[in-house]
């Protein structure tokens, strides 16, 4: 059962889960919200920059047809301030013709194509919701030089200290200056915004999330180590893989932790709960061994107790590991399981706005 194996982690508690007090103070949790946020900065993702003070927006599309009339196609230069000087990045936007304040979700994609394989816009713009794309590589290119560039190179980031901002964090400070201006858009609803992403960038639209609380829900796609999973005894990729492989995504300290999780203040719940008590949604894949579905499933079920202490319901399963595909969608925290490998497929999108039309978010 879930949390027979939950139980058989080991996790460090979450420190807010304080079992003297059945409710969350809401002023008492962004102290507390803060801290978890300090500690995996420190640990895994590295500091990111503050928001800038300024933010320029100009317009290189304007509200171009597209899906013959269903869509409406914008693309946006936005620029802002750094100690290096103006940086600058495009994002597309797509709204539904017609449509006033829209829900709407920031895509961090790997892809500037619209459509793409991971993006199917035609039909998430005919379930009535907006999308705002940025093409990743648009801010640190995604290679191990890539902090020498783009707005990393910025900020100096080739000469960065231990707990000096890797590329995921950059991606998400980018996706929240987009949030920035959306916040101005009259045919956006600026209190139904969500941030989404797959594989490495599920990761980094948890770690968006997680810091951005303008984002009423965050969907994370096979995220895996890192991100949704719970780092302690997960199968497939480790800590070790994750950062001989792709040191530059995070902060020099992470690495300190390879073949030593157990040793590790925090596992991936504590990200998992920096999110409460807006709405979570996690998908996973059933062939998806090196993401690990039921690690993947255990963060939501170790992150649930925080929202239960905010009196929602968190993650509502029926306790047991899924061996078949399986959507459960009652609370705060959502989670579905495909057939598969490891992708974004339209069904996790249509998912996931079943999912946000239940809850309304």
């Amino acid at each position: 059962m879930m949390y027979e194996q939950l139980d058989d982690r080991k996790l460090p508690e979450l420190p807010c889960l304080n079992p003297s007090h059945q409710r969350i103070d809401p002023v008492e949790w962004t102290r507390e919200r803060q801290n978890l946020l300090e500690l995996l900065a420190s640990n895994v993702y590295g500091l990111m920059p503050d928001p800038p003070l300024d933010l320029q927006a100009s317009y290189q599309l304007a509200d171009q047809p597209v899906f013959d009339g269903l869509g409406l196609h914008s693309r946006i230069l936005l620029t802002v301030p750094t100690p290096a000087g103006p940086f600058s990045f495009p994002f597309d936007l797509l709204l539904p013709a017609g449509s006033q304040r829209v829900p709407l979700t920031v895509h961090i994609a790997f892809s500037p194509d619209i459509p793409d394989r991971y993006l199917p816009a035609e039909d998430i713009l005919r379930r009535g919701f907006a999308i705002a794309n940025l093409y990743y590589e648009d801010i640190v290119p995604d290679r191990p030089d890539g902090l020498s560039e783009g707005l990393a190179a910025c900020y100096d980031a080739v000469n960065r200290g231990r707990d000096g901002c890797g590329a995921i964090g950059y991606w998400a400070w980018a996706a929240s200056r987009i949030l920035d201006w959306l916040q101005t858009h009259s045919r956006v609803n600026s209190a139904r915004i969500a941030v989404a992403g797959h594989s490495r960038l599920g990761k980094t639209a948890l770690w968006c999330a997680a810091n951005d609380p303008r984002f009423s829900l965050v969907f994370s796609n096979d995220s895996g180590c890192s991100g949704a999973a719970i780092t302690r005894e997960k199968a497939g990729e480790r800590i070790a893989d994750i950062t001989k492989t792709f040191p530059y995504w995070f902060c020099p300290a992470y690495s300190d932790y390879a073949d030593k999780e157990a040793d590790m203040p925090f596992d991936q719940h504590f990200l998992l709960a920096s999110i409460a008590p807006r709405f979570l949604y996690v998908a996973s894949a059933m062939d998806d061994e090196w993401a690990d579905p039921v690690s993947e499933l255990l963060g939501c079920a170790a992150a649930s107790p925080v929202w239960e202490r905010f009196g929602q319901a968190g993650l509502i399963t029926d306790g047991s590991i899924p061996t078949k595909p399986v959507a459960w969608h009652e609370g705060s925290i959502g989670y579905h399981l495909r057939p598969g490998g490891h992708a974004l497929k339209p069904e996790d999108w249509m998912q996931f706005l079943d999912f946000r039309q239940r809850h309304l978010i």
